[in-house]
């Protein structure tokens, strides 16, 4: 059961002895996976295994804010209301993610979509290393528990599958929960509330991670002003979520309705798909030695479990994709703080024993073969296959600012130089019309678009074929 009495409740933060490794332990941990994260994210978009779903939209996104605009997505539209008839879907009626800007002045200076992606694992670095100090200062006894902690979370499933999966602003949020967590372990509960306020401009269901964790902070305080933050917190996090949910959402939308919240009570609900739910339950017990529950820090894994598990999605309720990124710094300050506590092993026959860290990490490094990032060492993942070379060629041949259509495999290889939309059925009666076609005939998404598309353009004189090897086809219009 989840522990929230004050009983046994620390005091001040324990300091290093001089048997701890210093804070080049977590340091070192950080850069090493910063550096194994970049590499596998540029060596998977340059093998064209990214896509324009999601990458490319938020490629789209952050040269908006790099122009000065609202983020706005070309390629979105294809699953945009019906009804809709512009060139560019606002992205801020889709999901509310301001926290993008601040990518906009690096795009500017350094204007390529792989910025998104080493930003990315330069965020998971962060919050690698904020989690490994915080290790580090409330284990003082376990010399090695800032280093193992610290890898044990940037090699959880949650982050991996993150890292494997594109770009998403939920990036942003590991940080900012990690330096959440650990000013509330070390009892610097306004700096907490601070941390946690910028969840709110991450995106529209971490507001309430943020309002749960100000009655924490309410309820821990030991002071008026530490408890007026508290409420301040999870009040101002509960209105600012309603008004961007009812108001700003629905603003930039088209249709004027946050389209997310038909996800809730469709077709699936929380009573379908516990199989696959539980697996996800498991795997947050599994990599904390089921310590996890011990602590106060639990009850913010409750929000995001909630979303994902009452919504009618079934891809919401798997372990994979990046909806768990959230939950790992969160588990693993919940095992910091269960251990500091001297919290014990719930597993029978070994009640009462000490949870050794190696546990946790072992079980990260066992889920590791599965994961995304396991490619880097496959030979395979290194060398160009004919189908990326033909790609390659292919895109490199659209010249720069025209409008053009793309497979989904396609598309975020040319969102810094060109208009693009994707490949889908009904785009060529489309205006502005497109010029140039990239199409992968082995691309599945949207279902039957590339087949269509060269069907429309195989009975279109003004379309002419330029290039169609090892699948890939690009075609121009006449003039």
């Amino acid at each position: 059961m989840l522990m929230i009495t004050t009983a046994g409740r620390p005091g001040a933060p324990a300091r290093p002895g001089p048997a701890v490794l210093p804070r080049t332990g977590p340091a070192l941990v950080a850069a090493a996976l910063f550096l194994l994260h970049t590499a596998f994210a540029l060596r998977n978009h340059a093998r064209f295994r990214t896509t324009g779903y999601d990458l490319g939209i938020f490629g789209q996104a952050v040269r908006s804010w790099a122009e000065g605009r609202l983020p706005a997505s070309e390629i979105r539209t294809a699953t945009a209301p019906a009804g809709f008839a512009g060139e560019a879907l606002p992205l801020l009626g889709d999901h509310f993610h301001p926290v993008l800007a601040l990518l906009g002045p690096v795009y500017r200076l350094v204007p390529h979509v792989e910025v998104l992606l080493v930003a990315q694992a330069a965020l998971v670095a962060v919050a690698v290393y904020v989690t490994g100090r915080t290790a580090q200062r409330h284990l003082p006894a376990r010399p090695f528990a800032g280093p193992v902690v610290g890898l044990a979370c940037g090699l959880a499933w949650g982050v991996q599958t993150l890292v494997g999966f594109d770009f998403h602003e939920v990036a942003f949020a590991l940080p900012l929960l990690a330096l959440a967590c650990r000013a509330y372990l070390d009892g610097r509960l306004r700096a907490a509330a601070w941390w946690a306020a910028g969840l709110l401009l991450v995106k529209e269901d971490l507001g309430a991670t943020a309002a749960v964790l100000g009655l924490l902070i309410a309820y821990r305080a030991r002071d008026r002003r530490e408890r007026r933050a508290g409420w301040f917190l999870a009040g101002g996090s509960v209105l600012a979520t309603l008004l961007v949910l009812k108001v700003v959402i629905p603003g930039f939308a088209p249709d004027g309705r946050y389209l997310y919240a038909e996800q809730v009570g469709g077709a699936y609900g929380i009573l379908d798909g516990w199989s696959v739910k539980v697996l996800t339950v498991l795997a947050l017990l599994a990599v904390t030695g089921g310590l996890v529950l011990r602590s106060p820090l639990a009850w913010l894994l409750l929000p995001t479990l909630a979303w994902r598990f009452t919504s009618s999605v079934p891809s919401h309720w798997e372990p994979g994709l990046h909806y768990s990124a959230v939950l790992v710094p969160i588990a693993f300050a919940a095992l910091v703080d269960a251990l500091r506590r001297g919290a014990r092993l719930p597993v029978p026959g070994l009640r009462g024993a000490r949870l050794p860290l190696a546990v946790p990490l072992g079980a990260v490094l066992l889920l590791l073969p599965l994961q995304p990032t396991a490619q880097l060492a496959t030979p395979g993942f290194w060398r160009e296959s004919p189908r990326e070379a033909a790609a390659r060629a292919a895109v490199e041949r659209v010249p720069d600012g025209v409008r053009v259509a793309a497979s989904n495999t396609l598309a975020p290889h040319l969102t810094d130089r060109t208009v693009v939309r994707l490949a889908a059925p009904g785009l060529l009666d489309r205006e502005p019309a497109v010029e140039w076609l990239v199409l992968d005939r082995a691309d599945g998404f949207p279902a039957g678009a590339t087949d269509g598309v060269l069907w429309e353009t195989a009975s279109d004189p003004a379309w002419r074929v330029v290039r169609d090897e090892a699948g890939i086809v690009l075609l121009a219009r006449a003039g």
